[in-house]
């Protein structure tokens, strides 16, 4: 039986019941870890003291705010990674670096566990464990929700009644969400019924487009290999560019999203998801790759990023797959050099401008006008070779309907007989 355990700590119902159930059957010490990644003060607000109140014997916050971005997100958007062509992963890409703090955090006081309060449903205790396993195999780890014998909401509120152990939480609990500097998420409730259309009181970042501003705004991002360095001319760090792009494209109503998408355990969830600042960044790095990767590097990204996406959702971030696409993503990323502006307009992000030290668009070669560069007439050859299969194919089909009754004319390099 372990003696300590650390859990990833939120605050929230289901892991404030965690510790005083580890407790009571583990007969352990549990220490909590928090990870701030741009969640917001008023959900860090007194966690610490939360935390010992409900027994632990210490809670720690980390400040992941920067790693967050620029070892997860950013790379994440150099990869050009999207699932199920819509969801921007915000909450997949966030536990890789929660996960990873917990085990920190469980070296620092020598703790021979870890845990978590995902339940037996989501994804989320796929990505946990995962990282648990490549960073800590030797840890045990426990799942209370695989465990016990607790059946939902009202189960978790008598639990901690019985205990006297206070808690702000009610029944009436509409959605559950998840927040990060990337993005907010919104399930359950009407959303479990597919048919209902989204109510207007579940977002909480983004302005209903509807109302947002009748002029239209535009952003200048300037990127520095891939990665966002400026916004409007001035440079920033990567997260606190991140928070002032969401209030910019938030206000214009970008980045909504509502998707039923396929979890990793095999069913299908609805969820609406709120990245203001993620989309207008997706929006311009693609705008970028435009100017300057070549036909053939572009493809390939856009092949690779479909895989990348499939692999942050599930949980593989610190796996040796991971690691070698990005080698190859952040390859490619070395000429993504540049200044892209984005127009938010009611709900849209359009880049309108480009321009780039490593364009590789040439007016000389694309003007409609008279120019000295090109000879058309050198497409002829091009094309040809081009179609040359289709050009055989058909060929051999008419040759088989002038040969009478379908019959098929052999060819060989000596002479041409028609098939008995």
């Amino acid at each position: 039986m372990p003696k300590k355990i650390v859990i990833a700590y939120s605050g929230g119902l289901d892991t404030t019941v965690v510790i005083p159930w580890l407790k009571e059957n583990y007969d352990a010490k549990v220490y909590c870890v928090v990870g701030d990644v741009g969640q917001g003060a008023d959900e860090l607000k007194g966690i610490e003291k939360k935390a010992k109140n409900t027994g632990a014997e210490a809670c720690k916050v980390v400040d992941l705010r920067e790693p967050f971005v620029e070892e997860f997100c950013f790379p994440m958007l150099v990869s050009g990674a999207v699932y199920e062509n819509k969801y921007l992963l915000g909450t997949s890409i966030a536990r890789p670096i929660l996960a990873r703090a917990q085990v920190e955090y469980a070296r620092e006081v020598g703790a021979d566990a870890v845990g978590h309060g995902c339940t037996g449903k989501g994804n989320d205790q796929v990505r946990f464990e995962s990282t648990y396993a490549a960073l800590a195999p030797d840890l045990e780890v426990i799942a209370p929700w695989r465990i016990w014998d607790i059946k939902g909401r009202e189960d978790l509120l008598n639990y901690l009644a019985k205990r006297n152990i206070p808690t702000t939480a009610s029944l009436t609990k509409i959605y559950s969400r998840d927040r990060n500097l990337w993005h907010i998420s919104h399930e359950g409730a009407a959303l479990e019924d597919p048919w209902n259309t989204v109510p207007d009181d579940i977002w909480m970042l983004t302005e209903h487009p509807w109302n947002a501003p009748a002029k239209h705004e535009d952003a200048s991002i300037t990127f520095v290999a891939g990665r966002p360095r400026a916004l409007n001319g001035k440079a920033m760090l990567g997260h606190e560019l991140v928070v002032k792009l969401n209030q910019i494209a938030a206000r214009h109503g970008v980045g909504r999203v509502d998707i039923v998408e396929n979890r990793l355990v095999g069913m299908k969830s609805r969820g609406c998801y709120e990245t203001p600042g993620g989309t207008v960044l997706y929006e311009a790095l693609r705008g970028l790759e435009e100017l300057v990767l070549d036909r053939e590097t572009l493809h390939f990204r856009e092949r690779l990023a479909l895989e990348f996406g499939e692999l942050i959702y599930n949980g593989q971030w610190f796996t040796a797959k991971r690691e070698a696409m990005w080698a190859t993503f952040d390859q490619i990323s070395q000429v993504m050099n540049g200044e892209i502006v984005v127009r938010l307009y009611k709900g849209t992000a359009t880049t309108v401008r480009r321009r780039s030290p490593n364009s590789l668009f040439s007016e000389a070669f694309a003007t409609f006008s008279k120019d000295e560069v090109y000879n058309q007439k050198d497409a002829g050859g091009f094309i040809k070779l081009y179609s040359l299969p289709s050009r055989i194919k058909a060929l051999n089909e008419m040759a088989a309907e002038r040969s009478g009754n379908g019959k098929v004319v052999v060819k060989s390099k000596r002479k041409t007989a028609k098939a008995k």
